[in-house]
């Protein structure tokens, strides 16, 4: 047990870490560690022990940690390995020049996008750690819901697909090592 711990304080650690600003070397470092970490724990937990007393308290906040901010650096990161360079659009029959040539495609975020992703993955995880599953169809419904106004845009509704299935998938990572640990 004293492995997973040790693991899930470190991916912790370096998934609050991946929200300080700095260049997308050190973001990509500190995703591939977080990640690592999150495996090294899954891991283990498989191996050992259901964690007992205070110790799933403290597994519980760690996992909380690591969905809550790994997607930080994680959502972003993914956002770069998927954009599409707008140069290459350019000059092509029937596209249309926006006026905003000089603005990458990946550095126009939907409004409020960090705090709604870090409320959604600890939504997604508390809900996979209390056993309601049902509760990411709840989440990725409200959602949906609430940015349909501004997802009607191709490029915004590209955003909003990529952004929530990088940022859910993290947090259900994180609430598969947690239910490995507890139970």
């Amino acid at each position: 047990m004293t492995v997973t711990v040790v693991s899930l304080a470190i991916c912790a650690a370096v998934a609050v870490s991946s929200t300080l600003p700095h260049g997308r070397f050190l973001r990509t470092a500190a995703v591939v560690v977080a990640t690592v970490t999150l495996a090294i724990a899954a891991v283990a937990a498989a191996i050992a022990d259901p964690a007992e007393g205070s110790v799933r308290g403290v597994v519980v906040t760690l996992v909380v940690v690591i969905a809550a901010f790994g997607g930080v650096g994680l959502v972003p990161l993914v956002f770069d390995l998927v954009e599409v360079d707008q140069r290459d659009h350019r000059g092509d029959p029937g596209s249309e020049d926006t006026g905003e040539d000089d603005v990458p495609v990946g550095s126009r975020p939907l409004r409020g996008g960090r705090i709604i992703g870090v409320l959604e993955r600890v939504a997604v995880v508390g809900a996979l750690v209390a056993g309601w599953p049902e509760g990411i169809a709840v989440v990725l419904a409200v959602k949906g819901l609430a940015r349909y106004p501004e997802i009607r845009d191709q490029h915004a509704g590209e955003q909003f697909i990529i952004g929530t299935f990088a940022s859910v998938l993290w947090a259900v990572a994180a609430a598969g090592v947690a239910r490995l640990t507890l139970t």
